[in-house]
This record gives C-alpha cells, structure tokens and sequence, in this order.
C-alpha cells in the first residue's frame, strides 16, 4: 500500500496527514485530486461522518480511504459547535458561506459573557480506514485534545480554529506550535497513533 485517498478537501488536513503519513512512504492524495465530490454529511456523529466520506471516496476511486471528521466541542456551549464546526458561521443552513475567521468570530461572540475558568473545550477527532469501500470492519481510532477557548487569535500556525485553541500545557495557542510540536499533542495526532497501531500489518512493520 503505498497511496491512500483522503476524503477531503480541506487542505490543512491534507497537509497533516502527508506530513504523519510520509515516514511510512505512504502518498496521501485528496480526493478532488481523483474528481471525487463532497458527500452530504448526514450522520448525527463524528463517527457517522466519517464512515459516509471513507466509503464514499473508496467506493468511487477503488482505493483504500482515510477520512477524518474533526471539530471543536465547547463546554459552555454544550458541546457545539460539534459536528458543525466546519460551517458554524454560516448565514443559512446550506448556504456554504462559513470562513475559518467566521467561525471563530461567531465562537467568540457565544461565549463573550462566559469567564475565563468556564471556556473548557476540546478538539476532537475521529479517524476511520477503509481498505475498501464495503470493507465490513473498518479501522474507527479517536483523539481530543483538551484545553480552552482565549478571548483573542494568536499565531500564524495551523488552521480552524487554532488561533483561539489555548493548550495549558503548552502555554500557547494551537496555531502558535510548529507542525513537528503540534504532531505530538494534537487531537488528529493521537487518534492517528492509534490508527498506526491497528495498521501496523497492512503497512509492513
């Protein structure tokens, strides 16, 4: 195995992914790249949607698919924006307008009334490996990572919503760690290292 489809369009994810996957001589190609569209996302779950864009780009491009359905859960919120970080700010359901900058204008906007100590959140992320798109036990690997919402963007790093991710343990925010940091801690970072783990025979080690 030695190209796997990413069944997305995002191209910091894409980014992510070549740079985890190229240590095992693994090519990550988005699916635009083999005239594969967006799939509705109608699961109710990070799960769900997960499995619908894996089978989706197998299906159509006859190769093993990795797909990645990720998103920012905020406490105070009760858990939104969830399945719907990617579209947040968007004007109408639908509409497709939503911007990265939008979506944390529309974040901070929520919690401009919540105090410091109550803006807990956490990334969260959940792979799915399809060896082929009616693969019946696919690989499902999840990851978060914990820390809270600032009141400003900081950094140039990353993407989403990583300028106003604060890590405690890092003392900075997401979008101001470096590729090789963030690779280490990330919510995508640890439900990939999970996901290697269970790869480990198809990918030769």
């Amino acid at each position: 195995m030695d190209k796997i489809v990413l069944a997305s369009g995002n191209q910091g994810k894409l980014n992510e992914f070549a740079h985890l996957f190229e240590q095992y001589h693994i090519r990550i190609v988005a699916q635009g790249e083999l005239g594969v569209q967006d799939v509705p996302e109608t699961g109710t779950t990070f799960v769900e949607n997960a499995i619908i864009k894996a089978r989706h780009a197998a299906k159509i491009t006859g190769l093993p698919a990795l797909s990645d359905d990720s998103g920012l859960v905020v406490d105070a919120l009760g858990g939104a924006p969830g399945i719907y970080s990617s579209r947040y700010s968007e004007t109408t359901p639908g509409a497709d307008d939503a911007t990265d900058s939008g979506n944390i204008d529309t974040l901070l906007e929520a919690l401009s009334d919540v105090a410091a100590p109550q803006r807990t959140a956490h990334f969260m992320c959940v792979l799915v490996f399809m060896r082929h798109h009616a693969d019946p036990t696919p690989i499902i690997c999840q990851g978060q990572w914990h820390g809270q919402i600032a009141t400003q963007r900081a950094g140039e790093q990353g993407f989403g919503y990583d300028p106003v991710f604060y890590c405690p343990t890092l003392n900075k925010h997401a979008a101001e760690c470096e590729k090789s940091e963030k690779s280490t801690v990330s919510h995508r970072a640890q439900a990939l290292a999970l996901l290697i783990k269970e790869m480990e025979s198809l990918l030769g080690r």
